[in-house]
């Protein structure tokens, strides 16, 4: 993401300062606006061998590729429950997030980075890999001033079509930006969801209505602050929007529903450029005969089948049969043909809680 533009105009990883202001005031030593820390860090004895100006080498961990070149200004170590409290809320090990960030070794690294590889995204993933030069050029060529990014983790069922299309009605076009990285046990593989949404783009999208590209991050699942992370990294992708939906990088029951509308109202008007576009409870509504939102539909609970990708998830994990009114057909088609080759030692028992066990 730094080095491909996604991050700009960070230079590097952050200082103790910078993380201090990001942690309490989502600021950056120099004012910039920044809702969650980016950091590097290594263990006690690696970092005792590095000297301020030094240059060191990123290494992939997996097979030692290097990656980039970075001079370490800075070594510090951080409060990593503080940064816990005040990014995701909970110091709860059970969250993943928090659980990526103690697991995180004890000193942080600070310093400019030279990015010298694309770490295989772009083998990995081909067209759909995207760069923020490449998306603002393809919404140039498309004639779009106005685009609303729809940030996914999950294959798109009904409840995500719908809420691209009240997007398409208000901006020019969407950009669908599945993340690349890595997930939480249990989800749906880049490859398995991205193959999914274009069928769906295809057949169900006007054309020229959507762009569909991905993006080199890992899920943290922090909810509000996430949100505000994604809008903000989508400015670079030249997105005016973004879609913020029930539980929005949410997890588990750390966070309200609408907690990610929340924090947008929260900040200086002037610290984001993309705006979000806040969409209510989403859901099938069996007595208006389609999909509707809290604002939209004057039914009760009792009509609604309200649609989550966690449950779509675990009625596909357990083979059960998935409503009509949930997911397109030819989606399921591949979902279902998904599962079906996993084995069973590859499959991850999914829970329902929090807003999605509604």
């Amino acid at each position: 993401m730094l080095g491909i533009g996604g991050f700009t105009p960070l230079e590097g990883f952050m200082t103790h300062a910078d993380w201090q202001g990001v942690c309490d005031g989502m600021r950056m030593a120099s004012g910039l606006f920044w809702p969650i820390p980016i950091t590097v860090s290594t263990d006690g004895a690696t970092a005792a061998a590095f000297h301020t100006g030094n240059d060191i080498a990123l290494a992939d961990p997996d097979d030692g590729t290097i990656l980039a070149t970075m001079k370490v200004t800075e070594k510090y170590r951080i409060n990593k429950a503080h940064e816990c409290a005040t990014v995701f809320r909970t110091a709860d090990l059970e969250h993943p997030g928090v659980k990526m960030v103690m697991e995180q070794g004890e000193v942080n690294l600070a310093g400019p980075v030279k990015v010298l590889s694309q770490g295989g995204f772009p083998e990995r993933y081909g067209p759909l890999f995207m760069t923020p030069a490449q998306t603002r050029t393809a919404f140039e060529a498309n004639g779009w001033s106005t685009v609303a990014a729809f940030q996914t983790r999950n294959p798109m069922h009904r409840s995500h079509e719908y809420l691209a299309k009240v997007a398409i009605e208000v901006c020019d076009g969407v950009l669908v930006h599945s993340l690349l990285g890595n997930l939480k046990p249990g989800d749906i593989p880049a490859e398995v969801r991205t193959r999914a949404i274009a069928l769906l783009i295809d057949q169900y999208f006007g054309k020229n209505t959507v762009v569909q590209a991905g993006y080199p991050l890992d899920m943290r699942y922090a909810g509000p602050r996430e949100a505000l992370l994604h809008a903000l990294f989508r400015q670079n992708y030249g997105c005016s929007h973004l879609i913020v939906g029930r539980d929005h990088a949410g997890v588990g029951n750390y966070y309200g529903p609408f907690d990610a509308h929340h924090i947008f109202d929260e900040i200086p008007r002037d610290a984001l450029q993309t705006r979000p576009l806040k969409i209510d409870w989403t859901f099938w509504c069996y007595r208006c005969g389609g999909m509707a939102s809290a604002r939209t539909c004057p039914h009760g609970e009792k009509d609604r089948l309200l649609v989550s990708g966690t449950k779509l998830r675990k009625w596909l994990s357990e083979g059960d049969a998935v409503p009509a009114e949930f997911s397109r057909p030819e989606v399921l088609d591949i979902l279902r043909e998904y599962y079906a080759g996993l084995d069973a030692r590859d499959k991850v028992e999914v829970k329902l809680s929090g807003h999605s066990a509604r």
